[in-house]
């Protein structure tokens, strides 16, 4: 593969490995407190989005995927962070050393569909290239629009976690076909 190319393409996306040069588009994009309502609701700093796209990077280096860059292929404007990603959240509940799928979407880009776009991409891709595996995520309550996203890209809520936050955090996931939970 390339590195001057996208890793994928859809009808309205290329999907890109994570680059240095993402990172000021990346801090721009996460800004508007509205993007960040549900990535834990506080600020956020040039460091943050430095570390977030070192994991983001280091998912690919270590474990073969990650989430991807997604770009309009109209005009190469970063749209959105999507795909999947090998996480360790500390808190257990099938969420360290684990697989697990995100997607962070542009302010002026909600409603579009792009998230869906972006993830059934990653998620096809994934499945032909690394084999069906469990992958969880986790969404923080209230954010309906990722939940129904999730549930569309067949996720299924398995548990709660509390973490003294606003708002408890929804944690789903999605078994490869014939899978007990």
């Amino acid at each position: 593969m390339n590195d001057d190319e996208p890793f994928l393409l859809t009808e309205r996306l290329a999907l890109w490995k994570p680059r240095a040069s993402d990172r000021a588009e990346l801090l721009a994009m996460v800004a508007p407190p509205e993007v960040r309502r549900f990535l834990g609701d506080r600020p956020t700093t040039e460091a943050d989005e430095f570390a977030r796209l070192q994991r983001n990077a280091g998912s690919w280096a270590l474990y073969g995927y990650g989430t991807f860059i997604c770009r309009d292929r109209a005009d190469g404007r970063l749209v959105a962070l999507c795909g999947l990603f090998h996480s360790w959240r500390g808190f257990g509940k099938g969420l360290d050393d684990a697989i697990e799928a995100g997607w962070i979407v542009a302010q002026p880009d909600w409603g579009k569909g792009i998230a869906g776009e972006a993830m059934r991409a990653a998620i096809a891709w994934f499945d032909a290239a690394i084999g069906p595996r469990r992958i969880a995520c986790m969404i923080e309550e209230g954010n309906d629009a990722s939940l129904a996203l999730a549930a569309r890209l067949g996720f299924v809520r398995y548990a709660v976690e509390d973490m003294g936050e606003e708002r408890p955090l929804i944690l789903l996931e999605r078994l490869p076909e014939g899978a007990a939970s």
